[in-house]
Parts: structure tokens; sequence; C-alpha cells
């Protein structure tokens, strides 16, 4: 007689944990995915000056951010890994767009512009990928653009050598966006997925 071991998921009705240990968490995770899949990004794809180096540094470090979110919220609102795919081709989309639109400048006007137009195709993305999973999925959706460009505002605010052109802003702007975005976690409810 053998013995069979099934996995069982979590269900979503387990318990979310704490507020405030889901704004730490949020900030602790987007301080590992942005940093590492921004030097993953920009190492790989190049300073972000043409068209083609924003399109590959934007899907790599759009789908390094992707991974690690989604780590997170496969257990706490059973996102499938589209998510990863969907947030790698969004910001190659966005930063593509954005840094032609300012045409590959850094100032920090120019660069709150391209954080903006960066953010809009992540934020549609993954608020369409929540809509039935989350209660806030449209106030996501409309808050990226605005903290991707305050993301990129506050990189440069402190000194940030953006000079470098980076795919996405630094560790000061991630955890502004990080503690923004967890209060929007925090903040809304999960919804049951009907299951076929």
């Amino acid at each position: 007689m053998s013995a069979t071991v099934i996995a069982a998921r979590k269900p979503l009705t387990m318990p979310r944990m704490s507020g405030v240990k889901l704004v730490f968490s949020w900030i602790g995770l987007a301080l590992l995915a942005f940093p590492l899949a921004g030097y993953a990004g920009w190492g790989v794809g190049g300073h972000v000056d043409g068209v083609m180096p924003a399109l590959i540094g934007g899907a790599i470090t759009g789908a390094g951010i992707g991974f690690v979110q989604w780590m997170f919220l496969r257990r706490d609102l059973d996102v499938g890994p589209v998510w990863i795919l969907g947030t790698g081709l969004a910001l190659a989309a966005g930063l593509g767009i954005g840094s032609a639109v300012v045409d590959y400048e850094v100032s920090t006007g120019q660069l709150a512009i391209m954080g903006a137009i960066s953010g809009a195709p992540v934020g549609i993305v993954q608020g369409l990928l929540l809509r039935n999973r989350f209660s806030l999925w449209s106030v996501w959706m409309v808050a990226m653009p605005a903290l991707f460009a305050l993301g990129w505002v506050v990189s440069a605010s402190i000194g940030v050598d953006v000079d470098n052109q980076f795919t996405v802003f630094g560790a000061s702007g991630t955890i502004v966006f990080g503690l923004l975005t967890g209060l929007i976690m925090m903040a809304g409810e999960r919804l049951q997925v009907a299951k076929a």
C-alpha cells in the first residue's frame, strides 16, 4: 500500500496578513524587485537612450518585478503567472514610448513624464489581472502612472545618478512606491473567483 500526498493550495478564505505586515512585506518585496530587476534590465539592455534598449531593458525589468510581485500575489490573491509576462510586456511598451516621448532626457520633469507613461500600461495590465480578485483593482490601475512618476521624482530628488538612464527608479523611489501600493493592497479586499 502506498501513501499519496496531495498538495493543497491555501484557500482564499484563509485570512490575509495584518494590514501593517502586508504593507511592510510589500515594501520589502518592492525593495527586492525594483533594484535587482532594474539592474538586470539595464545591464542587458543598456542605457535607455534608444527604442531597443528601452524595449529590452523594460521587458527584463518588468518581468523581474512581475516575478517578485507574483510570488506574493499568487498566495494572497491567487494571481497566475501571466502576471509576470503581462508586467514585462507592459513595462517594455511603456518605457519604449515614455522614453521616446521625452527624447531620452533625464531631467526630473522628463523622468516624471516618462514614469507616468511607463506606469500606464503596467497599471492597465495589472489592474485587469486583478479585476476579479481584488476590490481596488481600478484604483491600482489608475494609481500606477502617478506612482511610477513619483518614484522617478523621489529618486532624482535625492541625487540618484539618473544620467545613467536606468530602466526604473532607485531604492528611494521604490520605498515610496512600495508604501503607497502597499496601502492600496491593505485597503482592498479579496474577491472570490468562481471556478468552473
